[in-house]
């Protein structure tokens, strides 16, 4: 189903509302999610979850809008987060901890004792001196941590560099050839109580195969440590699954997590996943408007008063969204540089787009529901956008728009 679509008068429409309209009330740049979409994209995760012990957790850092946790939580989604930020957003979301994942390689020590003291599912451990460090916390909370360690399987994911993140040059996880000895450990250690394994090997990844090949060398490892003694109770598997923004074309999910259920095959393991960008990325869209066009001798320009403080993929790592007109115009097209007006070269939205454009259009820059928000600055102190979440006829404002004065009310003039 598609929840973004246009009218038959050329008009585009998030599910029932036109985007002209939310842009009337709310004004521009704005983010725009659809509910439907969230839910249906959950709802197919969880359909290819049935029959087997499973927790989807949803990798906040994709988007950490508060309505966007809430209407996941009542989903009975649990979740992943990497930072104790993240951790405040879940539980003023009603998200339960005991449904929540601690990942990331640089926990604080306040951090740690937060988490456990909200009573976290499990702690993704990423060094040996984290280990230390969380043993030696809890042991002084009289707190016991549940641990698995994110073991990095040297598997190439085929995705950008700056998003992979199982390779041996990666900062993320524990070497293979150091695991088994940080688990011979992690089980002497007091405060701590080994119940899994972790690894996530990247980003946006659209193929399945490297899925299969980090997990085939987990279950070797996950048998081995058993006939050690050192039987686990649960596998987690991360996200990582891509969407299509231009002409990918990513194996379904239940493609997906049939083949790595089947290679799990008998195994008591209880399997957590955490995906991000497949539940949220296409359920939401950047809305702008054109300020001028310049027309050049090699290059036209779009300006829009949306820009990399909105969106940074693409200056990031040349990342591409597709760029609609919200209104169609019966006109020919040109070719333009959709860019923002923040002061950077690298500041652009899209390249080479052939548009029918005139200056105060309203552009939506598609797939902007994961990492678009969750990544954005106040840069050449720029407010940052409101959030609209967009059910079926119904409008709601899930962020206010932020306003100059926010932008330095914790500062301080000396005195």
């Amino acid at each position: 189903m598609t929840y973004f679509s246009y009218d038959a008068r050329g008009a585009l429409l998030a599910e029932k509302v036109p985007l002209e309209q939310i842009a009337a009330r709310f004004g521009t740049p704005c983010y725009v999610y659809s509910r439907a979409a969230i839910e249906s994209a959950y709802r197919e995760f969880e359909q290819a979850c049935r029959g087997h012990d499973a927790l989807i957790c949803y990798a906040v850092k994709a988007n950490s809008n508060l309505a966007v946790l809430n209407m996941l939580a009542r989903l009975g989604a649990g979740f992943d987060i990497v930072s104790g930020g993240e951790l405040e957003r879940v539980r003023a979301a009603g998200g339960a901890a005991a449904k929540t994942v601690f990942s990331g390689i640089g926990k604080s020590e306040a951090e740690m004792r937060a988490a456990l003291n909200a009573g976290i599912l499990c702690f993704n451990v990423e060094s040996e001196g984290e280990l230390e460090r969380l043993a030696d916390i809890a042991s002084r909370l009289n707190k016991v941590a549940p641990v698995s360690l994110r073991i990095n399987p040297d598997v190439d994911p085929k995705t950008h560099p700056y998003i992979a993140t199982g390779l041996s040059e990666n900062k993320f996880g524990i070497a293979y050839g150091d695991a088994l000895r940080l688990y011979r450990k992690a089980v002497q250690l007091p405060g701590l109580r080994v119940t899994g394994i972790d690894c996530h090997i990247g980003s946006q990844l659209v193929e399945i195969e490297p899925f299969v090949a980090a997990l085939d060398k987990l279950l070797e490892f996950i048998d081995a440590l058993e006939a050690g003694g050192i039987p686990l109770q649960h596998i987690d598997l991360g996200g990582g699954l891509g969407i299509r923004y231009r002409n990918e074309q990513p194996p379904a999910v239940k493609d997906y997590l049939g083949q790595l259920f089947r290679r799990i095959g008998g195994r008591k393991l209880r399997v957590l996943l955490e995906p991000g960008r497949a539940l949220v990325g296409n359920a939401g869209l950047l809305l702008t408007r054109i300020e001028y066009l310049k027309h050049g001798v090699s290059k036209n320009f779009a300006v829009t008063d949306a820009a990399m403080t909105e969106l940074l993929r693409p200056a990031l790592y040349e990342a591409w969204h597709e760029i609609l007109p919200v209104n169609k115009r019966d006109a020919p097209g040109r070719s333009y540089d959709v860019v923002g007006p923040v002061c950077e070269s690298a500041d652009f939205l899209g390249r080479d787009r052939t548009l029918a454009l005139a200056a105060g259009d309203l552009l939506a820059v598609m797939s902007a529901g994961a990492y678009a928000m969750s990544m954005s600055s106040n840069y050449n102190s720029r407010p940052r956008a409101a959030e609209i979440l967009v059910d079926g006829d119904r409008v709601h404002l899930v962020r206010e728009r932020e306003k100059l004065p926010d932008l330095f009310a914790s500062e301080h003039l000396l005195p």
